[in-house]
């Protein structure tokens, strides 16, 4: 009789059993599919533009191995989400991010995101840390951030935010939002030093606690315990595969370095460790822990360095840049930079000292308070200031030489810039442009090479090539003659500038002062420009014939018998024949 009622029992629990576990499993399954769907919108919002070339038609599992997503144990739940160092360009869709009801970690420290801070953020109740440090991001920061009663670390530092900082009641670790532009009501200038010694800085985030895992709703936490040893069975059976995927997830990117983290070298370490290497013989000696000990205020910074103006105690001013996310070993970052501190000419940004040690890279340059291309640029474009049409052109012959000089100095690919843009190229006092930043892309992770130059300027191509410089310049030449700012706007300068030409309206490209003083000379100069942005690289000329052009144009100007009718005639025949440089296959770009 008993084994009767145990057979009947097991014969009415068989089919629950196998009706609940088809629910469990389709509990389960629509989580995994609810957590793809809102992480896609996620990362279609945070980059638009796909940089990190993510199938987003994948499942969970697939998105589970993505560098920078990290999951529970058994795909189901997304935890951490790490997109550090990496130029997205793109929003933060908090309904989104925040649908991801596991998730402990935000971090996209690093980037060019813009926009708010959204108000919903709030939704991401178990968030237990954040980092949104050195983006582009502006406004009001958000009160209902307050209500993150999980969060233990907070850095939304170096943004354009303002307004109140967010009531905790928790305990939290917090980084001051320090503006990019020193917009905030607190100073954006500070020691360069570890910033658990300065009080007035904030805190630097400790890595992110392990909360306690969330409850079980009750309907699973039943299901999971009466039906454990099935569990048990399915787990063994896909232990093998799960530790598979594990091992395949590599996470890539870590918390970038602030400027407020970076720690002093331990004095036992050696005096090795202290030294700076000179280049300029002239200038005086300083040492790191002169660097260490003096004013910075933070200039600007991209995905492999920030850039500092440092005055010493003596008053002397130096640019110092500080090198993050280097592939690169002690000899090989010796050996370029050697090679780009021996490169002398005047129209180069000499370096005047680095230091190499394992926990910092620095690079140390002379000041240049007249500012730089962009920053004219810009002050012409909003009408502050007046960009006469000789200076342009000095700075298109400089440029010009001083990527030629570079090209001639090496026979290899050392000479690449690599990220040429207006805020790379200085002024000295005398209005000289000088070119900055050269030389340092072989020292940068080159799987990631693409993401080194800036959109705008990037060549379609997306290699460091020295076509692609050339592309690089020839945008630059069209912002000196149109007058357009594409770094600050965004605009797709070659396309416009060819709708310009097709529609016959060359003479409408330029801006007033070119109009007005240079036209008659502009014209050879767009036809060089537009060659230099051609789609394909082959089309594009070697940088000694651009230089060649440009160093005609120049002299043709200065020469008293250029503005006789006949050379005015040979420079409106430039402009007729400008339409024929663009090849067929560039007519719909």
């Amino acid at each position: 009789m008993v084994q009767h009622q145990r057979g009947l029992h097991l014969g009415y629990l068989c089919p629950l059993w196998i009706i609940l576990i088809v629910h469990f499993i389709g509990a389960c399954k629509g989580t995994a599919l609810s957590e793809s769907k809102f992480l896609i919108h996620f990362l279609r919002a945070i980059d638009p533009d796909n940089l990190l070339k993510t199938n987003l038609d994948g499942s969970l599992t697939d998105s589970c191995t993505w560098p920078g997503i990290k999951c529970d144990a058994h795909f189901l739940n997304i935890r951490e989400i790490k997109l550090d160092d990496l130029d997205l360009r793109g929003t933060i869709d908090a309904y989104s991010v925040c649908k991801l009801s596991s998730l402990q970690v935000l971090s996209l420290t690093n980037n060019q995101i813009t926009g708010v801070i959204p108000e919903l953020i709030s939704n991401c109740q178990s968030l237990t840390y954040l980092n949104l440090s050195y983006n582009m991001l502006h406004g009001a920061i958000p009160v209902s951030m307050g209500r993150l009663k999980n969060l233990r670390s907070l850095d939304i530092s170096n943004n354009n935010l303002i307004g109140p900082i967010p009531h905790f009641e928790q305990d939290i670790e917090f980084v001051y939002p320090k503006s990019r532009e020193s917009r905030t009501a607190r100073s954006n200038t500070y020691v360069m030093k570890d910033v658990s010694s300065n009080k007035s800085a904030g805190v630097t985030p400790a890595k992110p606690p392990v909360p306690a895992d969330k409850e079980w709703p009750i309907t699973l936490l039943v299901l999971v315990t009466v039906f454990s040893f099935v569990v048990f069975v399915i787990h063994k059976r896909c232990s093998r595969v799960i530790q598979r995927k594990e091992n395949m997830h590599y996470d890539k990117h870590c918390l970038a370095r602030n400027i407020a983290t970076a720690r002093k070298d331990d004095p036992e370490k050696g005096a090795e460790h202290t030294d700076l290497i000179f280049f300029c013989r002239t200038c005086e000696r300083f040492n790191r822990a002169d660097l260490l000990q003096s004013e910075a205020n933070l200039q600007g910074h991209n995905i492999y360095s920030s850039l500092y103006r440092v005055r010493l105690k003596d008053d002397a001013i130096f640019a110092v840049k500080r090198l993050r996310n280097l592939k690169t070993s002690q000899d090989n970052f010796q050996h370029k930079i050697t090679w780009v501190g021996n490169l002398k000419h005047p129209n180069l940004l000499p370096l005047v000292a680095y230091h190499f040690s394992e926990d910092e890279k620095l690079l140390i340059y002379r000041y240049e308070k007249n500012g730089s291309l962009f920053s004219v640029l810009s002050n012409y474009a909003e009408g502050k200031t007046d960009f006469p049409w000789r200076q342009r052109l000095g700075i298109m012959r400089g440029v010009a030489r001083g990527l030629d000089y570079i090209a001639r100095e090496s026979c290899n690919e050392s000479a690449l810039h690599g990220n040429l843009k207006p805020s790379n190229i200085l002024l000295s006092e005398s209005e000289e442009p000088l070119i900055s930043e050269y030389g340092i892309w072989g020292l940068l992770d080159q799987k990631k090479s693409f993401l080194y130059s800036t959109n705008g300027y990037r060549a379609p191509e997306r290699k460091l090539t020295r076509e692609a410089d050339i592309f690089s310049f020839g945008i630059i030449l069209l912002e000196l003659l149109t007058g357009k700012v594409v770094e600050k706007s965004g605009v797709n300068l070659p396309k416009w500038v060819k709708s310009m030409v097709r529609e016959e309206w060359t003479g409408e490209v330029f801006d007033k002062e070119v109009n007005r003083f240079g036209k008659q000379w502009a014209f050879p100069l767009l036809n060089v420009a537009l060659k230099c942005v051609s789609l394909l690289p082959e089309h594009r000329p070697h940088i000694s014939e651009v230089l060649e052009k440009i160093e005609h144009v120049v002299n043709s100007q200065e020469d008293s018998s250029f503005s006789s009718p006949s050379s005015v005639e040979s420079n409106q025949q430039d402009s007729s024949v400008i339409h024929s440089i663009i090849p067929e296959d560039e007519e719909n770009c």
